[in-house]
C-alpha cells in the first residue's frame, strides 16, 4: 500500500481508474503544465487539420478540372463500345461467309 502512495506522489496524473480522487476528465491528466508545449501541440493539430483540408480541396479541384477537360471530348461508354465491337465481329463473320459463297459460285461457273 505504501508503494502505491509513493507512486501516486511521484506520478500524480497516472492514477488508477478505481481511484475516486482521479479527475473525471481523462484529458485533464494528459495536458502539459508547460504552456509552450501546449501551444506547440495546438499548432501541430491545427496544421494537420489545415493540410487535410487543403488535400481534399486539391483533390476535388483536380477532379473537377478533369471533368471539364474530358467532358468536351466525345467518349463512348463501355456498353456502347462493347456493342459496336460485337457488331463489327458479326460483320466480319458475315463477310467471310459471303467470300466463301462467292468463291463457291465462281468455281461452279468455270
Amino acid at each position: 500500500m505504501e508503494q502505491l502512495r509513493e507512486a501516486q506522489m511521484r506520478f500524480p496524473y497516472a492514477t488508477s481508474t478505481l481511484d475516486k480522487r482521479a479527475p473525471s476528465n481523462h484529458l485533464h491528466r494528459m495536458q502539459s503544465k508547460n504552456p509552450m508545449i501546449a501551444d506547440f501541440v495546438k499548432l501541430a493539430n491545427s496544421a494537420a487539420g489545415t493540410l487535410a483540408g487543403m488535400g481534399r480541396e486539391a483533390r476535388d479541384a483536380a477532379r473537377e478540372r478533369a471533368k471539364e477537360t474530358f467532358g468536351g471530348m466525345d467518349f463512348v461508354s463501355r456498353e456502347e463500345f462493347d456493342a459496336v465491337k460485337m457488331m463489327a465481329s458479326k460483320a466480319r463473320e458475315e463477310a467471310e461467309d459471303l467470300k466463301a459463297r462467292v468463291a463457291a459460285l465462281e468455281a461452279k461457273t468455270k
